[in-house]
């Protein structure tokens, strides 16, 4: 089932479609799972364990730093890399920009996915807090 529309679109396509249980569902069953795990830990441990996720979903990490940087690097090296690309006539340059926005585009992508994972365990685990609070 392939579809644009993200991770939570699918999911509802993936519910709607099933006609027993819900829970049978992979993307329910591995949140349920996290879920499971982080509420056998101490109030303390999770608190920990949040603020570590909070600092990956906040944090710009290397990915994007490096979809900034090597166009700069590549501005500095400006001449010999044209020298390079360009010489004889070759058709290097095209290799080097396909390759390059694969790079790029794979190294984004896996940069949102890391954060997204990220935010999941984190309302995981605030929500667990929370509901640990209320029963106080």
């Amino acid at each position: 089932m392939f579809s644009f529309r993200g991770d939570a679109h699918k999911l509802y396509l993936h519910l709607r479609n099933a006609q027993g249980n819900v829970n049978d569902i992979k993307f329910i069953r591995e949140t349920n799972e996290i879920r499971t795990f982080y509420q056998t830990l101490d109030t303390d441990t999770l608190r920990l364990i949040y603020y570590r996720t909070m600092k990956e979903k906040n944090g710009s990490g290397i990915i994007p730093i490096f979809a900034t940087a090597i166009p700069w690097l590549l501005f500095l090296l400006a001449n010999p890399l044209e020298e390079f690309l360009f010489s004889d006539g070759n058709l290097k340059w095209i290799i080097f920009i396909i390759i390059y926005l694969i790079i790029l585009t794979i190294s984004l992508l896996f940069h949102f996915k890391e954060r997204a994972w990220a935010v999941l365990h984190a309302e995981i685990i605030q929500d667990i807090i929370v509901e640990r609070k209320d029963d106080k």
